[in-house]
């Protein structure tokens, strides 16, 4: 399916939305919006911005992990509540969230044992799952064993076995050193590719979101908001050779121009 086809149906829709922390006015803290995006069926949307912005916080509502303040979030036509993550929709953060007394194999069916599936189900999907983030050979083993990169390629492993339609990974690759995260990436756009499935990242590496987007939404300073869409020109069979293309830098540079100034804005308000 070309890349056309693939984003010609609204996934998930953020109007006017909002997020304030606190009641009282004087104390309360607005941290995001209001927020007017759309997420298309099938693409790679990352999103960045200066530190404190609210991406984490757009992340937790997108997720049904927190609700809106004010406005209305859909996830395939369905409003969302902010009280659970919903069916078809699956999260992976930073931090490394392996069971160390698991094996990998037993990570990965962790989420899907508990839904009840049968034992020859969860086996079936496991093994495929295994096989796609080539952790096939490492079934057994426990994450102690395992590289930090290996460690979130479980992470990811165990979204993945739950079939979700939407995957939100918050800056998955943080804690990772520049080589792995590059490969990493191209682990991440292979799985895209094959599950057809919408991703959502929330990265603060501008290089990053350069390589893996269709699309990358700037935020602003907290009160955080979408200041530009930057729509980049690679393919869907893109890896991390893109880095050497004279465009990327091009990409990078008008996504600093826009953040700069909005990154100096944090540190002000941080120091107030």
């Amino acid at each position: 399916m070309n890349m056309a086809a693939r984003i010609a149906e609204a996934h998930v829709g953020l109007t006017g939305v909002t997020r304030v922390f606190g009641s009282d006015p004087q104390t309360q803290v607005k941290a995001l919006g209001p927020i007017e995006l759309e997420l298309r069926k099938g693409e790679f949307f990352a999103v960045v911005g200066p530190s404190g912005c609210g991406k984490s916080t757009l992340f937790d509502i997108v997720a049904g992990l927190s609700p809106a303040t004010s406005g209305k979030v859909t996830f395939e036509g369905r409003p969302l509540t902010g009280s659970a993550v919903p069916d078809g929709i699956g999260v992976v953060f930073q931090e490394d969230a392996s069971f160390p007394w698991l094996t990998v194999a037993d990570n990965v069916a962790f989420g899907i044992r508990r839904a009840g599936l049968s034992e020859a189900e969860v086996s079936r999907r496991v093994t495929a799952t295994l096989a796609l983030m080539g952790l096939a050979d490492f079934a057994k083993a426990y994450p102690a064993q395992l590289s930090g990169g290996m460690r979130q390629r479980v992470c990811i492993a165990r979204t993945l076995v739950q079939r979700p339609r939407l995957i939100l990974l918050d800056e998955p690759f943080g804690a990772l050193d520049q080589q792995t995260r590059l490969i990493m990436g191209e682990e991440l756009l292979k799985l895209w590719r094959e599950t057809g499935a919408t991703i959502l990242l929330i990265t603060h590496a501008l290089d990053e979101a350069a390589m893996l987007a269709d699309r990358i939404g700037v935020m602003s300073a907290r009160p955080g908001r979408i200041l530009d869409i930057v729509e980049t020109p690679w393919g869907i069979e893109r890896d991390s050779r893109v880095v050497s293309d004279p465009r990327f830098g091009d990409i990078t540079g008008r996504l600093w121009s826009r953040l700069r100034e909005e990154s100096m804005a944090a540190l002000a308000t941080a120091g107030q």
